[in-house]
């Protein structure tokens, strides 16, 4: 497996590093700050991610990103916002916290792995280890004398999930995220492009209290199989890295994907922002993507770019079925060995288990032991951080397929 190169080449310019550190991202804010801090020395930069729902195939996104980052000689930091889980709605039960802090740990680092990137590289931090400190919550109550309801709502909108009578946990979540880039000693913060209303929340606050205003860089979100975004906590429209061969063909088999329709096609984005981004590090001299199919239906094809499959799809000479097969072949070849790990090793098994147990009155999946049995000493668990088939035709599909009949054809956003 290819590894990515940790250190900035030699020969990499100020601008060579720049570049690489924003190539594929959506949208940039602070490009001068960063541009002026690249000609003194190489950046810092955190990513955070809550400690929710299992992670899922999206998550290769901003993996691809730590590895670029590291490539241009950034010291990168991957928060476990644990704190922020469960400030969220109680998405992640205070009990649970700990242990899905070392379940996401566990998943990521594979992750990382998967891809090359050099983990030993990278620093981990867990959100409690610092946010419960004196000084921190004594910004928490400076940003709450400053921030109206009306700025915290606006500024978690597109994060904090939405309710008809919004907890006050959901008005803060906001506010720790932007002191988050203080107490981290970055310079800047990347998320995805969701994240924009916080980030620039933080870019209008962070100086109120006398600290400086940081840059930040949005990759683009990975689309749902059900048409919203890909969320942990909404597994309709997700792939978990932890699926089963079969789950996945099934799941990306009932995906929206109509026949020439380029504009509005998740397995389309799917190849575009995750499958080929994680091919360039797994196989940099030859990251091709391969589908398989019969000689009496043309036989094997590869596509050496994106391009080509996109061409090839809005001409269709490329057919649904056959994008969808070659799908569910390249992502359970990169989802093996992340799957391998888990299942030869009990302790991770028992902690997935107790860190995400079945709702009351259902048995765990597998007839696996009860989650309280699963992980003995769980509650004292430490982290890090102190550091075969296709699915069925979609609903949308046999929809347009009607229309198709009647002679009425869809619009194409449809």
């Amino acid at each position: 497996m290819a590894t990515a190169d940790a250190t900035a080449g030699p020969t990499m310019t100020p601008n060579d590093k720049y570049n690489l550190i924003v190539r594929n991202l959506q949208e940039v804010i602070g490009e001068e700050d960063m541009r002026a801090t690249l000609a003194q020395r190489d950046l810092n930069i955190y990513w955070g991610t809550a400690t929710t729902g299992k992670p899922h195939i999206g998550y290769f996104v901003p993996v691809t990103k730590v590895a670029d980052f590291l490539k241009a000689g950034c010291h990168v930091t991957i928060l476990f916002a644990d704190l922020h889980a469960y400030l969220d709605n109680m998405k992640a039960p205070w009990e649970l916290l700990r242990l899905r802090v070392k379940y996401y740990e566990a998943v990521i680092k594979a992750m990382l792995e998967v891809a090359g990137v050099p983990i030993d590289k990278l620093r981990f931090v867990v959100g409690t280890s610092y946010q419960l400190s004196e000084k921190y919550t004594l910004d928490v109550y400076r940003l709450l004398a400053l921030v109206t309801e009306h700025d915290a709502k606006k500024a978690g909108a597109e994060v904090v999930k939405q309710v008809e009578s919004p907890l006050m946990s959901g008005l803060v979540y906001p506010l720790l995220q932007a002191l988050d880039e203080e107490y981290l000693g970055v310079d800047v913060q990347f998320g995805g492009v969701d994240q924009r209303k916080i980030f620039t929340f933080a870019q209008t606050y962070l100086p109120v209290l006398g600290y400086k205003k940081r840059a930040h860089l949005m990759n683009p979100m990975l689309g749902g199989l059900t048409g919203s975004k890909m969320s942990s906590s909404d597994p309709e429209s997700k792939i978990d890295l932890l699926d089963e061969p079969k789950a996945v063909k099934k799941k990306l088999g009932r995906a929206f994907c109509e026949e020439g329709n380029v504009d509005d096609n998740p397995i389309l984005s799917f190849l575009k922002i995750v499958v080929f981004p994680i091919l360039s590090l797994m196989r940099p001299d030859a990251p091709s993507f391969v589908i398989r199919r019969p000689e009496k239906y043309g036989g094997d094809v590869a596509f050496a770019t994106y391009d080509e499959i996109h061409a090839a799809f809005a001409e269709k000479r490329l057919h649904p079925t056959d994008l969808k097969s070659g799908a569910a072949d390249t992502l359970n070849e990169i989802l093996d060995p992340i799957r391998h790990k888990f299942a030869a090793d009990p302790e991770l098994v028992a902690l997935a288990a107790a860190a995400y147990p079945p709702p009351p009155g259902q048995k765990q999946k597998g007839g696996a032991a009860p989650a309280a049995a699963a992980a003995p000493g769980a509650a004292a668990a430490k982290t890090d951080g102190g550091a075969a088939g296709l699915g069925a035709p979609s609903k949308k599909e046999k929809k347009k397929g009607k229309k198709a009949a009647k002679g009425e054809g869809a619009p194409p956003d449809a």
